[in-house]
């Protein structure tokens, strides 16, 4: 039995099921059945359809044998801007110092016992108080942890 899923936010399920849609692509394009590729991969049919289905619970190494068997190569991208800085559109903290995002510290008056919060909980207070915000006096840096607590816990929606 498969292991249970680990919980993940909307964009790394994305990546996963492009990058298993990719894989699935390649097979189909090289004419070989799953059956086959699974075999040259070293896995069972049922755990390559776990792969382009882009199930995360699926090992690494199973998905790094998938590639390889079928003539790919997994890789890592620097995110890095040219002038250095980190390109952080999306990005989530594990934990969100309230001391960083001023409108979201003044939304956590009644936050006890720390100064940060998980991404949940910061998503949470900017959504029940939206109508207490300013966008406009939001720094960059909060309008842009914001869109991203909305690109993760709702995609679709949109406050801002």
């Amino acid at each position: 039995m498969p292991s249970a899923a680990p919980r993940i936010t909307a964009q790394p399920a994305a990546h996963l099921q492009a990058l298993g849609a990719q894989l699935r692509s390649r097979r189909k394009a090289l004419g070989v059945s799953a059956v086959v590729a699974a075999q040259a991969a070293g896995l069972s049919r049922v755990t390559l359809h776990r792969i382009e289905r882009g199930e995360p619970s699926v090992t690494m190494g199973a998905w790094c044998s998938a590639f390889a068997a079928l003539g790919l190569q997994l890789q890592v991208t620097d995110v890095l801007n040219r002038d250095g800085a980190a390109d952080r559109s999306g990005w989530v903290p594990l934990r969100i110092a309230l001391a960083d995002y001023p409108q979201l510290q003044s939304l956590a008056w009644h936050v006890q016992g720390g100064d940060s919060l998980t991404p949940q909980e910061a998503f949470d207070l900017y959504e029940r108080n939206a109508r207490h915000l300013n966008p406009q006096a939001m720094t960059a840096g909060e309008q842009a942890l914001w869109a991203a607590l909305r690109q993760a816990f709702s995609p679709g929606s949109s406050h801002v």
